[in-house]
């Protein structure tokens, strides 16, 4: 097996410097002509282990993977009788070495979309004989771009819906709030740029179990390194089987010096093809640094792999921090049960069923019967058993092309439940049109209404007793209620009255705010009683305004049009009386002849037709009169009623239909129905 430098292999032939680049970094490989031995190199055993390992499946004196030293494990017995090493040094050609023609950058940093141009690429030579030459990326600057992820109708429909959700509640809800829910529509912005023919799982688990050796597993070579020194891997590890997903690595901040390449081998390479690896560091580990690394891309990546062990797969802090609150995320979940080589009997199986129990109270579903949940496998990375299952298990996974999406539905599922408090509530929310009517009465009540209304009634039928009364009746009247104000204005508001009015008006305004802000989630309910009070300061003046504007009219109220013949029968019993009168005296003057029966009929008439003209136009005008009130207590209670509305029922009711909108939103976010179109 060959460790050497990933690079642009554009040129990497023509620019082999035989004269000053030659070196004894490697003891086998490449000759200086770059030929190969003769003799077919057979694959070696021991590979992805190079030291003596513990019960915890781990070991000491790993080959770093960035030194550029024989990684083929050569510390074994077996290395002394190797006969490809024997070969090797007996010819004893050092190897060239290729110049790295990126242009000069930051170690995270990649020169190309889909280039790895940093890094060792550990590759192993096929088991026929061929030479032994390391088969590197051909990546010109013809090569093909890789292909963006796309979301389909569903989840980008539920995108969309969140990024509206958000933009609506900016004003109503605080940052912090929203903050998750911002960080995955960036999220799932920027992985929708990136390349949807990877996927990037994670490896993550405590401290001793083994993940880094099930890492070193898969790759087929000793990448991570391992060891009984806690903790042992301190940074993130890439491992990528396909060229085009260097962006994706760059996403999760690994630097270039951190990013490899598996054991080649066909059969692994086709089965895998597409995945990007990342060993992450102990989750539990006593460095801040390390956990902050692991909390940050578990955010970031496509799928997760937990390694646990048989000791700590019960801890409170892997169930509680991690598990418990990504149980939404079962379907881009693995649950490994590592090291069941130190497991007698059949305690692997009971180990293994209490996990999915431990699993099932976390609310993890798990994927039985052809369900859709977290793959949940026992298997043991230092003797290889099971290790095939799941290699077998992640290839089907990342073929798919679903991981990516569904990651992102299911962080929309998250963030949409960690909304919920603020959007969504078990009662009916709104402003019913009894409680309006009601806020309408309040304050129509406070601006005097309905004494306006019997007011106005009272003149109409003063009006209606002037026309139609005898002149004595009249005459008595007016010198009675010579000093009383006039009735065709509303009388101004004793100071006690005006503060009545005013409470009265705080009172309406307070039990409106607090039927509309009933059963609605508390920032929106401050929201709608905000809008209230708002709307009232300054409505208790504007009534009294609207109050003046909509009393009665100047002058006299209308006449029907029967009062000219009232007046016309009340002057004939005047008259009546004239001519009675003047009659009897011109007979007691003795100018006219006697007669006392006519004048005295016409007197008697006169007499007793005037009151009764006058009562019967009373009763006449009850009706219209009272028509008339009711007309001005209407024209009152509805310029009250629209004050009301425009200056607080608008405002809470807007604030409702806001919060309406985003109900509507939230709905098509929790909506279900996400994947990769």
């Amino acid at each position: 097996m060959t460790a050497v430098t990933d690079h642009d292999h554009t040129d990497h032939m023509e620019r082999m410097d035989h004269t000053s680049d030659y070196t004894s970094d490697f003891d086998s490989g490449l000759t200086a002509g770059g030929s190969a031995p003769d003799a077919a190199r057979e694959p070696v055993p021991g590979l992805a282990a190079d030291g003596p390992q513990d019960r915890n499946g781990t070991g000491e004196g790993t080959t770093d993977a960035t030194d550029a030293t024989d990684a083929t494990g050569r510390t074994g017995p077996a290395d002394a009788a190797d006969p490809v090493r024997t070969a090797a040094e007996a010819e004893n050609v050092p190897h060239a070495r290729v110049r790295e023609q990126r242009e000069p950058s930051d170690d995270d940093q990649a020169t190309a979309e889909g280039a790895w141009d940093d890094g060792l690429i550990a590759r192993r030579v096929t088991e026929t004989a061929k030479p032994a030459v390391p088969v590197l990326e051909t990546r010109g600057p013809g090569a093909p771009a890789p292909v963006p992820l796309a979301y389909d109708g569903p989840l980008r429909s539920r995108l969309d819906a969140l990024r509206e959700l958000v933009g609506l509640s900016r004003t109503r809800l605080d940052s912090h709030t929203l903050a998750e829910a911002g960080r995955v529509l960036d999220e799932a912005a920027a992985r929708r740029r990136l390349s949807g023919q990877h996927t990037v799982v994670a490896i993550a688990g405590a401290t001793g179990s083994g993940k880094s050796q099930l890492f070193n597993a898969l790759a087929g070579v000793a990448i991570s390194e391992t060891g009984v020194r806690r903790p042992t891997t301190a940074a993130p590890i890439a491992c990528t089987w396909s060229d085009g997903g260097a962006a994706l690595v760059d996403r999760l901040g690994i630097p270039g010096r951190l990013r490899r390449r598996p054991v080649h081998n066909p059969e692994a390479d086709a089965q895998l093809r597409g995945l990007v690896l990342i060993d992450l560091p102990d989750h539990d580990s006593a460095a801040v640094q390390h956990r902050e690394h692991v909390d940050r891309i578990l955010k970031l990546v496509d799928a997760v792999i937990w390694v646990v062990d048989p000791e700590k797969y019960a801890d409170a802090v892997l169930h509680e921090r991690y598990l418990r609150p990504m149980a939404g995320h079962a379907e881009v979940m693995f649950v490994i049960l590592n090291q069941t080589d130190r497991l007698p009997g059949e305690a692997a199986d009971l180990v293994l069923d209490d996990l999915r129990r431990l699993l099932d109270e976390d609310g993890v579903a798990l994927g039985e019967f052809g369900e859709p949940g977290a793959t949940v496998l026992a298997l043991s990375a230092l003797t290889g058993e099971g290790v095939g299952d799941l290699r077998e298990m992640l290839g089907q996974f990342v073929s798919e092309r679903g991981a990516a999406a569904r990651r992102v539905a299911a962080d929309v599922d998250a963030a949409a439940d960690r909304l919920r408090p603020v959007y969504a509530t078990g009662r009916r929310a709104g402003l019913s049109e009894e409680a309006r009517d009601e806020f309408a009465a309040r304050l129509a009540d406070a601006v005097g209404a309905t004494a306006a209304g019997e007011a106005a009634e009272r003149a109409w039928l003063r009006n209606a007793n002037r026309a139609c009364g005898t002149p004595w009746l009249r005459l008595w009247r007016w010198r009675r209620k010579r000093g009383d104000a006039p009735t065709s204005r509303l009388q101004k508001p004793e100071p006690e009255q005006e503060a009545t009015a005013r409470q009265r008006v705080e009172q309406a305004v307070r039990t409106v705010s607090e039927r509309a802000s009933a059963g609605l989630p508390v920032p929106w309910a401050q929201a709608v009683r905000e809008a209230a009070v708002r709307g009232s300061q300054g409505l208790p003046e504007a009534l009294d305004d609207l109050a003046a504007q909509a009393g009665l009219p100047p002058g006299r109220p209308p006449r029907p049009g029967w009062w000219p013949v009232a007046v016309l029968a009340q002057a004939a019993m005047t008259l009546l009386q004239v001519v009675g009168g003047l009659w009897l005296v011109g007979q007691i003057a003795g100018v006219l002849a006697p007669n006392l029966g006519v004048p005295v009929l016409l007197m008697v008439a006169g007499i007793v037709g005037g009151p009764l003209v006058e009562w019967g136009c009373r009763m006449t005008a009850r009706g219209p009169a009272r028509r008339y009130g009711l007309e001005a207590e209407r024209r009152l209670r509805e310029a009250a009623a629209g004050c009301g509305r425009a200056r607080v029922l608008d405002p809470v009711a807007a604030e409702l239909l806001r919060y309406r909108e985003v109900r509507e939103q939230y709905g098509r976010v929790t909506r279900a129905g996400a994947g990769v179109g």
